[in-house]
């Protein structure tokens, strides 16, 4: 415990100790552990994406014991997988790994709805069985069903920090109200952090977001009030912003497999705007172990 921790903590005063307690662990875990920023190994492609696609590139991904022996040895914060991972690990790994539930998820044999709708699939008790220090819930502002899942995420949330478990949401702009250049615009990134940390959310996370802008009116505030976004350090330091001036922790995702020197870009941008860290999923467990350890590490060395 240090004193950046302490302020981080300070911003959930309002909440379970339990849940603090469970951030802490977060924080203070792996090879980031006291800086303050958090490296997640998410694996939820397998639901979504289906197993070839996901972990084809790289055969021993198709066991979940993998992905966990992955985290561990790359000194990550937390492991972040659907109910059926977590269950075949936890045994292994109680107490060397924090694990974050997944509890809803979506597939793609119905083919990509223009206004996604996931299903829950995990609850805040399979969480506790687990020893999960939180639970992970994902949303899609834009979507014609985005009532609905705030509604699934605040009871979920809700029930969560009343056993004293950490929130993570995944805020992911999607949906028939929006282009697709519009699923990462700024003012649609920055207003989906601002919706998950509505929402309760301890963790955001969201994509990185472009400097395009999306809505007519939003835009003409960014205009007028001359908000930077030429760089992407500029634009997540925006997005942070709108996560209650950076009173939220906010990470984001690696995005699809793509070359080793365009991630750690990102990365640095990341630091240098302010963000908390990131959740590398495709990029990691899609590339021979030894690679990804040395990716990772990379990732790690940036953000400490």
């Amino acid at each position: 415990m240090n004193a950046r921790i302490r302020e981080i903590l300070g911003n959930y005063a309002g909440d379970h100790p339990g849940t603090r307690a469970h951030l802490a662990r977060l924080l203070l875990h792996g090879r980031l552990a006291g800086t303050g920023r958090l490296l997640i190994l998410p694996v939820d492609q397998g639901f979504e994406h289906g197993p070839a696609r996901s972990f084809a590139p790289n055969p021993p991904a198709y066991d979940p014991r993998y992905h966990a022996a992955l985290a561990i040895k790359a000194g990550c914060s937390a492991y972040a997988a659907p109910l059926g991972f977590l269950e075949a690990v936890a045994d292994d790994c109680a107490g060397e790994l924090p694990l974050i539930l997944k509890c809803n998820s979506h597939e793609l044999l119905v083919g990509e709805e223009p206004d996604p709708l996931s299903a829950q699939t995990a609850s805040v008790g399979d969480a506790l069985r687990l020893g999960c220090v939180a639970v992970g819930f994902t949303i899609y502002p834009g979507s014609a069903h985005s009532q609905a899942m705030y509604e699934q995420a605040r009871d979920l949330i809700e029930e969560a920090k009343s056993v004293g478990l950490a929130t993570v949401l995944w805020s992911y702009p999607r949906g028939s109200h929006l282009s697709k250049d519009g699923e990462t615009a700024l003012d649609v990134v920055a207003y989906a952090a601002q919706i998950a940390a509505q929402l309760g959310a301890h963790v955001i996370k969201v994509k990185l977001p472009t400097a395009h802008l999306e809505q007519p009116a939003a835009a003409k505030v960014y205009e007028q009030q001359g908000i930077p976004r030429a760089s992407l350090a500029e634009r997540v330091r925006h997005v942070v912003q709108s996560a209650f001036a950076g009173r939220r922790i906010v990470v984001f995702s690696g995005g699809p497999r793509s070359d080793p020197a365009t991630l750690l870009d990102e990365v640095r941008a990341i630091r240098e705007g302010g963000g908390s860290g990131s959740i590398i999923g495709r990029n990691s467990f899609q590339r021979p172990e030894e690679e990804a350890l040395r990716l990772l590490g990379k990732v790690a060395d940036i953000y400490a």
